[in-house]
This record gives structure tokens, sequence and C-alpha cells, in this order.
């Protein structure tokens, strides 16, 4: 999903926007022959997601720096850990740095905030859960997956962290598969088409690989999806009991997928219903970029370097 094409596009574009015609403050004040290393430090702890997308913001504009990661993606990491060190040029440094940190501090974060809803939803199989927990049919513990409400132009990058941070992707685009909600039933509905005849008529259009998935809002519903044959149902916005209810009417016969208002508090009790999936937007809508930063030190010609606060300086520019 996340090729390296996708990301010397995006961090090309990245460098257009941010530096059309070069970076003018470092071409005025850095010497053209100066060189340093800068040093990506933790200073919160997190999960780590991005560091080839890191790696490109140096080496696209400039291949001569090098960049050696101290950490794979998917990795945790704590405050004050050094993630990965960059050498080459000052000036190249510095025009890179806060495009490599805009896409590492945000894929980041959206894996630190996955992890913490798969180690929710994990807690529940440890022998410390003292509730009920009745185990998904399709996989062996309720999965956590990521939503299309992702930044526009970011999806790959923004999905790719979901399963950095240990969670699953749900489909990518409009042209992964079919979901029908509401409005496409109504649409079917004002045609004389109910909802067992909706699901039967999108099967005898699509492919046999094709994944249908519908979303309820009711038991009601329930019984006549089945009918139709969906692949996945979507309990949308369910109470716990009617949860509960609804994985065992659909008894095995279609993945269940959760969604709606999804926090950390919610999930552990959702996934003790036995759902096989729990859809969360604000994996990507909501999540807070991990805090993380570069300090550079400069390597003199003539002078050993000392590291001495003097030599050294922290890229957070704006």
């Amino acid at each position: 999903m996340l090729t390296q094409h996708i990301i010397h596009t995006a961090v090309e574009a990245a460098l257009a926007e941010d530096a059309p015609y070069g970076d003018i403050t470092c071409e005025t004040t850095i010497p053209a022959d100066e060189t340093g290393s800068a040093h990506l430090t933790a200073r919160e702890n997190g999960v780590m997601s991005g560091i080839e997308v890191f790696r490109a913001a140096f080496t696209t504009q400039n291949p001569a720096v090098t960049v050696t990661a101290a950490i794979k993606d998917g990795e945790r990491f704590q405050a004050g850990q050094v993630l990965a060190t960059v050498t080459g040029p000052v000036r190249d440094l510095l025009t890179a740095e806060r495009i490599a940190l805009n896409f590492t501090q945000r894929m980041s974060g959206i894996a630190t905030m996955t992890a913490a809803f798969v180690d929710a939803v994990n807690a529940i199989y440890s022998d410390n859960y003292d509730g009920s927990v009745t185990r998904p049919h399709r996989y062996e513990r309720t999965r956590i997956v990521d939503t299309r409400k992702t930044t526009p132009g970011l999806r790959p990058f923004e999905k790719y962290a979901v399963v950095c941070g240990g969670g699953h992707n749900h489909r990518y685009g409009l042209s992964d598969a079919v979901m029908m909600k509401d409005n496409h039933l109504a649409a079917l509905a004002a045609h004389g088409i109910d909802l067992t005849g909706a699901i039967r008529h999108v099967r005898e259009q699509v492919g046999h690989t094709t994944h249908i998935e519908v979303e309820v809002d009711s038991l009601e519903q329930i019984p006549a999806v089945l009918e139709g044959g969906a692949d996945t149902i979507m309990l949308d916005n369910f109470s716990l009991d009617d949860t509960r209810r609804g994985v065992e009417l659909i008894d095995g016969k279609a993945i269940v997928e959760a969604s709606g208002n999804m926090n950390l508090e919610r999930v552990p009790a959702v996934a003790a219903a036995g759902v096989d999936v729990i859809s969360v937007g604000a994996l990507t809508h909501s999540v807070r970029s991990i805090d993380l930063g570069l300090g550079l030190d400069l390597i003199m010609a003539d002078t050993p370097n000392t590291s001495s606060e003097a030599g050294e300086l922290y890229l957070d520019a704006a």
C-alpha cells in the first residue's frame, strides 16, 4: 500500500510546497559546505511509524544525506530514546526537517493511538479480566480497524500507520468493496426494492470476489440482510445489549462489525460482546501527533565535535 513511489511523490510535493524557490534563510545564513548530524529523539512514549518517509524527506533532495534508523516501524519507544540519525549538509537538514517531522509525528501519533485501542481490546482476553467474554466467530480476537475518514492525499500514510499500531485496514476506498448504507438502501427502496432484494440486486452485478457489507441501525433489519447474503453486517450505533443480540442473531453467518462513537473506555465491552471488528474513525480524524524532536550537532572542520551546548541546535522551526 505505502510504496516507495507513493512516498517520494508525497515528499516531493511537500518540498515543492514548503520551498518552491529554495530555502532563503538557509541560503543566506548557512555556509554551503557546513555539515552536521541531526538526531531524531522521542519526547514522549509512543509507537513508531514512518521511518522510511522520514528518510525520504532528507534523501529526496540530496541522495548524499545518510539516515540511520535505530528503530523499526511498529516498535514502541520511550521518551528520550534516539530513533534515527541524519548526517549531511546542514542546509539540507534544515530545509527538510519540518517535512520529515510532520510526516513522522502524525504517523506515529496514529500508530500510538491505534496501539492503545488494540491494547484495550486485548486486555479482555487476559486471565485477569473478570467479565464475561464472547469470542468472535471469524477471528481469534476482535480487530480494531480504521475508516475512510482520512486526510485527503495522505490515506496511504495514515492507513499504513494504523497497521504499525497493530490495527487492520477497512476498505481502502470506494472501489474496493460494496458498502450499502441507509442512503443507498433508500434509493433502491424508491424503486420498490426491499432490503433483501437490494443486496441480491448488487450481488448480481459485481464479481464473485467482491465483498458486500451492509450497515444496519436496528435488530429488525438483520434477518433480511442475512437472507440477502451480505458478507459483513455493520451494527451502527448499537447499544451493548443490542450488540450482543445482534451477534447472536448473525451467529457466524457474516462478519460482525461494530461502529459509532467508539472510544478507549467503550471498546473492551463492545469486543466482549463478540463482534469480529470494531471500526474507529478517531484513529485518523482525531489523532494527536507524537512529540518528536531533531537535535543538530555541527561538524566543525577544524574543531573537534564536543557536542557542547554551543554546538547543538534543536530543530523545531515553525
